[in-house]
């Protein structure tokens, strides 16, 4: 059995969407790309030929890492938690946090591995930030290792994931 892959249930919809999509648009656009290539004549030197098996290849890794990961979900149960409460962080939760120094305020969701998006602002709590609050509470200050030293966070806040 591999590892757990953590996911919030949104997250592990759109997996789910994605490998649907995968296995029943993106296949039968490959294989008739392939199938379009062949008509060119020789595939030794056929470039679209070639360009299609690479894509092939990588909608096949994509699909089996998918069904791999979803074979190991672990669902992020949200819990009823208002803002500011004196709980823990947790996988899930959306934390509110101060850079010590400048002030700066950051609002992330810690989530699993599988799910991060940075530009979403959904962290994982495998990454130097979000394994550094994965169980403290609000008032807590943790140090982060990154590549100009260390950067001191306070947390501010902590409430369940923002439900869409």
């Amino acid at each position: 059995m591999g590892e757990e892959v953590f996911l919030t249930k949104e997250g592990l919809e759109k997996l789910k969407a994605e490998l649907h999509h995968l296995k029943t648009v993106r296949r039968k656009e490959v294989a008739a790309r392939i199938k379009e290539a062949r008509e060119y004549g020789d595939i030794v030197e056929n470039s679209e030929y070639d360009d299609a098996k690479n894509e092939q290849a990588f909608v096949e890794g994509r699909i089996k890492d998918l069904e791999s990961l979803l074979r190991n979900v672990k669902i992020i149960e949200e819990e009823d938690e208002s803002p500011g409460g004196n709980h823990e962080v947790k996988i899930g939760s959306t934390v509110e946090i101060r850079d010590a120094e400048s002030g700066e305020k950051f609002t992330y969701t810690l989530v699993g591995s599988a799910e991060a998006d940075p530009s979403e602002n959904k962290i994982s709590n495998e990454s130097p930030v979000g394994s550094a609050i994965l169980g403290r509470k609000v008032g807590d200050k943790v140090e982060v290792e990154v590549p100009a030293g260390l950067i001191e966070y306070e947390i501010l806040n902590i409430c369940k994931k923002n439900r869409q």
